[in-house]
């Protein structure tokens, strides 16, 4: 257990356990021009439109949420080569001492939520067109609030590809209120709608909408830059994060980083950007992948696919692969899971949600039935998505494996 002010404890509830398990970097990203719309304000909501909630964090720390605005100055944008850096946003959550009179953030910020609306009834998810009021949702963290003092690890996490960092709120939140600080990163380009705190010379919207179209491994392309994108990202906010204290963070919260404890986890495409990361950057301790592939696609119909490096080679530090029983492309997924844990022995562990699909490792597992429960999503539409799991079963159970693992090996030297 982590040796931080008793933070981080966990009642071990066991996950149901399968060899191995599948996942898919689908998309939200569906027809149109990449930018097209971005200007455009988003249809106002109506009056009676549902407002949707989000599960309350469970430590017993209140927590306070900070936006971060970071420029790799070193390289060009991947997926749009006429910027000339890369920009990123992240939220950054912590246990707060006080949030007394502090108003509690959006899960997603109002522009990009608006276009969130307008794009999302296009991907994979079929999410409604109409009667949901995106941009009301609330999170349970406090901007700007005081941070609590004390050390603290460090957790990154990585969306599933399309997602925008909003939509991993609810498992970073309840990761801070019992003692991490948990740092979320939009990878715009690839996040279906990424909102800015300003306009540049080469970006003359707040909101950067995403370019991307379906199955990017339909494209294996594309695919590639995707994840290696990501991977550069992640690197680069860990870079960023040794010298915190230079960052745009809420006062005392540099000093209670403790980046001898960093862990990585993510979802999908997310899942497979960090996985490559434990591997490249020594500054990991562990790592957590939710269904997400490691190798890239054939180029050719009927080729063979590549292997990660991470995947050819292992891993010598914990790893835990955690997936869903429901995903109908685990066949595909298991030939770089069982590759990368035939390397590694037991420093992978695998398990699975059971009665479970893709998305319910991201707040989709407690908004989609509140959805249906709305008359807006049917419940064939629901269970394809995150499965029949009620969200007061797989919210917790989805908790308590992250945060136990993360419990296990980021203890205190």
């Amino acid at each position: 257990m982590c040796r931080v002010t008793h933070d981080f404890s966990l009642s071990r509830r066991l996950v149901t356990k399968s060899a191995l398990l599948g996942s898919a970097t689908l998309l939200l990203g569906a027809g149109g021009p990449a930018q097209a719309g971005s200007r455009a304000a988003a249809a106002a909501p109506a009056r009676n439109d549902a407002v949707l909630r989000l599960p309350a964090p469970t430590g017993r720390h209140p927590v306070g949420c900070q936006s971060v605005y970071l420029v790799d100055t070193s390289r060009p944008d991947p997926l749009t080569p006429e910027f000339p850096v890369r920009e990123l946003m992240l939220t950054v959550f912590y246990p707060a001492r006080d949030v007394t009179g502090l108003a509690r953030a959006p899960q997603l910020p109002p522009r990009a939520a608006g276009l969130f609306g307008r794009i999302a009834p296009l991907g994979p998810l079929h999410l409604p067109a109409a009667g949901v009021d995106w941009r009301a949702t609330l999170s349970h963290s406090f901007v700007g609030a005081t941070p609590r003092p004390g050390r603290r690890p460090v957790l990154v996490y990585s969306p599933g590809g399309g997602d925008p960092r909003g939509w991993g709120t609810s498992l970073a939140e309840d990761l801070a209120s019992h003692g991490a600080v948990v740092v979320t990163v939009d990878h715009p380009g690839d996040a279906a709608a990424v909102e800015f705190p300003d306009v540049t010379p080469f970006r003359r919207d707040r909101v950067r909408m995403t370019v991307l179209r379906g199955d990017p491994r339909d494209q294996p392309s594309l695919w590639r830059t995707v994840i290696d994108a990501r991977i550069a990202d992640l690197h680069f906010v860990l870079d960023r994060f040794e010298h915190a204290a230079d960052l745009p963070l809420p006062h005392g919260l540099a000093r209670t980083l403790d980046l001898s404890r960093v862990g990585v986890y993510g979802h999908s495409a997310g899942g497979s950007a960090v996985t490559e990361v434990l591997f490249e950057n020594r500054r990991v301790r562990a790592g957590i992948n939710l269904e997400g592939y490691l190798d890239y696609p054939p180029t050719t119909p009927g080729g063979a696919a590549t292997p990660f490096p991470v995947t050819s080679e292992g891993v010598d530090r914990p790893l835990f692969l955690l997936g869903s029983a429901g995903f109908n492309r685990r066949r595909e997924m298991d030939r770089s899971w069982s590759a990368l844990t035939t390397r590694s022995g037991r420093r992978v562990r695998t398990e699975r949600i059971a009665d479970a699909n893709h998305w319910i490792f991201t707040d989709y597992a407690a908004v989609l039935p509140q959805l249906q429960t709305a008359g807006l999503m049917t419940a064939r539409q629901r269970n394809a998505l995150i499965g029949t799991v009620s969200p007061t079963v797989s919210v917790p159970e989805i908790r308590h494996a992250v945060r136990g693992f993360f419990a296990q090996h980021l203890t205190a030297h």
